[in-house]
């Protein structure tokens, strides 16, 4: 298995993230504050960790999926993304589906962080893709 270091500052009272498994993908990330998450209604909740990630590399903010089968908790904008050049706190944006408030409180685990390295594209100005057999067919085109 690859591995990276990732420089990191701990502003919170919390652990550091970590692996809870041998194989596991994310590390976990944990509530810097207590926080009440209302259905309908977007919250930022602070993390207290900053990293420096390397240049390639991502680092993917993730749902739990045990809070969000047991409380309908989700992370707005599904998966966020940490850049390599971005130095600020870790915040989760987060919300519940349910109409019953979730408190979360300070030192809850209430994300994962996945690490990821990826592409740097550069794009070539066409008149005309390649065609294949799915072609223009989108949105559920391929299981008929």
């Amino acid at each position: 298995m690859e591995k990276m270091t990732i420089k990191i500052i701990n502003r919170s009272d919390n652990p550091l993230p970590k692996y809870e498994s041998d194989g596991a993908a994310g590390v976990d990330l944990y509530a810097a504050e207590d926080c009440i998450l209302r259905n309908g209604v977007v919250s930022l909740v602070s993390t207290g960790i900053y990293v420096q990630l390397p240049k390639g590399c991502e680092a993917q903010i993730r749902g739990r999926s045990g809070l969000a089968l047991r409380y309908g908790v989700m992370l707005v904008n599904g998966i966020g993304t940490i850049d390599s050049d971005y130095r600020g706190e870790i915040k989760v944006i987060m919300t519940t589906c349910k109409q019953e408030p979730y408190a979360i409180q300070k030192g809850q685990r209430i994300a994962q962080m996945v690490f990821t390295k990826f592409i740097e594209a550069e794009f070539e100005l066409t008149d005309r893709l390649e065609e294949t057999i799915r072609d223009e067919g989108g949105f559920g085109s391929s299981g008929k």
